[in-house]
């Protein structure tokens, strides 16, 4: 296959066609395939842009039954792929048929290189400027779950359920290890419900003294305590028709636990110093990496406080439970800090990429994040290296035991891996896997796991 050539299919039975269409066409990569089976083989392994397709192929080449139900079949397996169909002189009808299921264009035999050669570069630039397009709406795209990279099941299950939650008012509470990416979940839930054009504020409950804490939280009034000089109005009543975020809830004063539980009932407020009851509207999001279950039985947080707190909960796996999910981040801070620092990086070595997958990452998502960082900025070659990382070598994985359904999961696990060491990339973990396009397109529905 050259490269540096745009790659085009030609479906003919015809030798001495063939051989005509190469010449006509060789400004192009021209690949060849003579029936259906040889086309869509071809059209896993070169993707071509454009495929002229005889619709007249064995078993029925005086008929267009066989090059019909051909195209029908590239369009499932590449739909962005430009069919130019040939027909008889006299076979319009089956060119508007084809035309009908998806065809680009039609051209009628005898062969005129010149208006076929127009054809095929208008199909052509067409697929180009589609692709174009299609790669910049992902780049401008601001979704939501943007910055939550993941193919694990566990936590595509989560982001799932922030969807379902977020138009609700429900107070929602995230939990999950230091690092698991909950200040991302929080603002996705704020971007996805209908307060997503008011303002979104958050409180870290452990980052502020206790004695500073309720007078960020409630407000005050002017000489409500030695250097309260003026109004000054509080989180919760600045986030007023919005959503309040409480980062760190665990760490939250008992003192203060009881004010806030007042707040969450009655939805108002007093200022430090106040005498009247504001009302507040707002939707309250909190997290923490604490148990609050062992809080409330050690007496440092309350058991009605947390009772309204958790009117959904949502637990955030850790990444060493997430499958495929760290060598799929890997790649994906790689790629970020590449750009940041103006390196052109290409990948990990096969050791770095086996000791970040089998790495258990205390900090999580925040540590690979680190760690990657600095292995970017430490580089000396075109690959990330296991002294970038400085981590230890992969430890053997233990063999599985459990042997009634250890084909089924380890096909499971095999996809999800080998998707996160290409980054998703469907061509790749196809010939890493051994098996073709529309066998791993299959194995995907079967797993749930597009």
């Amino acid at each position: 296959m050259n490269t540096s050539k745009d790659t085009l299919l030609l479906v003919e039975d015809d030798v001495g066609i063939q051989k005509q269409l190469r010449w006509s066409l060789d400004a192009y990569d021209v690949q060849v395939a003579g029936d259906r089976e040889g086309a869509l083989s071809q059209i896993r392994r070169f993707e071509p842009s454009v495929v002229i397709l005889d619709l007249g192929l064995p078993p029925d080449p005086d008929g267009a039954s066989e090059g019909l139900n051909t195209l029908e079949q590239i369009l499932m397996l590449a739909p962005g792929t430009k069919v130019i169909v040939v027909t008889g002189n006299q076979d319009m009808g089956n060119a508007v048929r084809a035309i009908g299921i998806g065809a680009y264009d039609f051209y009628q035999k005898p062969f005129e290189s010149e208006m076929l050669s127009l054809i095929v570069g208008r199909a052509l630039r067409l697929h180009k400027l589609e692709q174009e397009n299609y790669r910049l709406r992902l780049k401008q795209s601001d979704t939501p779950m943007q910055g939550i990279i993941t193919c694990d099941p566990q936590m595509l299950k989560v982001c799932r359920t922030i969807e379902k939650v977020a138009p609700s008012d429900a107070t929602v509470l995230i939990l999950g290890e230091s690092g698991t990416g909950k200040e991302l979940l929080a603002r996705a839930l704020h971007q996805l419900s209908s307060r997503a054009d008011k303002r979104s504020v958050a409180i870290n409950c452990a980052a502020i003294p206790e004695n500073l804490l309720e007078s960020e939280l409630f407000g005050f009034e002017k000489g409500a305590f030695t250097g309260a000089a003026k109004q000054t109005i509080g989180r919760i009543e600045y986030a007023n028709g919005g959503t309040l975020f409480l980062d760190e809830i665990g760490d939250l004063p008992f003192p203060l636990q009881a004010k806030l539980l007042r707040f969450l009932q009655e939805r108002v407020i007093e200022r430090l110093g106040g005498r009247g009851e504001i009302p507040v509207d707002v939707r309250v999001v909190c997290a923490t990496h604490q148990n609050l279950q062992d809080l409330i039985k050690q007496g440092r947080f309350r058991e009605d406080l947390y009772y309204r707190l958790s009117e959904i909960s949502v637990n955030i796996p850790p990444l060493r439970q997430r499958e495929g999910d760290a060598a799929l981040l890997a790649h994906a801070f790689l790629d970020k800090f590449s750009r940041q620092q103006k390196r052109s990086l290409k990948g990990f070595k096969p050791d770095a990429m086996e000791a970040i997958e089998s790495h258990e990452w205390p900090g999580n998502v925040r540590q690979m994040e680190n760690v990657i960082k600095r292995a970017v900025i430490m580089a000396e070659s075109t690959q990330i290296t296991l002294s970038d990382l400085s981590l230890d070598a992969a430890q053997k994985e233990a063999a599985p035991i459990n042997l009634r359904q250890i084909r089924e999961e380890a096909e499971r696990k095999a996809i999800i891996r080998v998707l996160g060491r290409t980054n998703g990339n469907v061509s790749q973990t196809a010939d890493l896997l051994g098996v073709s396009r529309a066998a791993l397109y299959h194995l995907l529905d079967r797993f749930d796991l597009k």
